[in-house]
């Protein structure tokens, strides 16, 4: 009996103590974590260039040690202000990807401090067959002729040379994405230049016509060439060797040979004579 009402005791202590822990750990799973905090998010796939909007944002909770810097907290903040970079869905939102405050929006808020954009009309030649996408760099070539000095043949004057290195290229047509992969045929290209390059670039496309060659991203090297002419691209051929003029033979003259005589000696007295016939 002493050992039954002994059982029955430890029994619903085992179950005091596993309802005790069950309601411990889910008060503590309703606690605030210390180690983390709420800051802004994208609640959708934002582009850059777009003004933000409530519907835009959304708090979420984040690890404290691995906040990125100047992330926001306060959703009201960002009201208005405008991307200078595509956010994916649920990614922290940062001064470093917005534009400056009062931006209106749209490529103007993509170009850099102290610079410009200006367009140029493309083909599918071009525009390196749409793939010089929005965020990529090229390289500006211009085909021309150079001004006549002295003799100079057409064949001489006529010159392609890159004239602009590592331009960024903004947008491509109206759209300004940096996401899409996929090559565009596009029939106009805005780069990124500062106002000397774009006086350059201007030039160049009044005096000839333009190619785009796209460089690699993390290139930082330039190009140090001369251009190429039509001497360079198709050097004359080398004139062939003089052939040496052939001597005339040399004129050998046969001296006929003296026919044969027979000669007898005569001696007459004490003088001996010689008669030949």
């Amino acid at each position: 009996m002493k050992n039954q009402r002994a059982l029955i005791v430890m029994a619903v202590a085992v179950l005091l103590a596993l309802a005790a822990v069950a309601l411990a750990g889910r008060w503590l799973l309703r606690q605030p974590s210390n180690s983390s905090g709420r800051i802004v998010v994208a609640s959708t796939d934002i582009n850059l260039g777009q003004r933000l909007t409530p519907e835009m944002v959304k708090m979420a909770d984040w690890p404290a040690d691995s906040v990125p810097k100047n992330a926001f907290v306060d959703p009201t903040k960002l009201n208005g202000r405008v991307l200078k970079s595509s956010v994916l869905l649920g990614e922290p939102l940062s001064e470093a990807k917005l534009a400056p405050a009062g931006t209106l929006g749209g490529l103007s808020a993509l170009i850099t401090e102290g610079k410009r954009a200006i367009t140029v009309r493309v083909n599918d030649v071009v525009g390196v067959a749409g793939f010089a996408l929005p965020g990529n760099y090229v390289d500006i070539i211009v085909s021309t002729q150079k001004e006549a000095t002295g003799e100079a043949t057409q064949r001489e004057r006529n010159i392609s040379k890159i004239v602009l290195e590592r331009i960024l290229v903004l947008a491509v047509a109206q759209e300004v994405n940096r996401d899409e992969t996929k090559p565009r045929v596009v029939n106009a290209v805005t780069l990124e230049v500062t106002p000397a390059q774009a006086e350059t670039l201007d030039l160049a496309r009044s005096v000839g016509t333009l190619s785009l060659a796209l460089r690699n991203q993390v290139d930082p090297h330039a190009a140090d060439t001369l251009g190429a002419t039509k001497l360079t691209l198709l050097p004359a051929a080398a004139a062939p060797a003089p052939v040496p003029a052939k001597l005339p033979a040399p004129v050998v003259h046969r001296v006929a040979a003296a026919p044969r005589r027979t000669c007898v000696t005569v001696i007459n007295g004490l003088r001996p004579t010689s008669e030949c016939f």
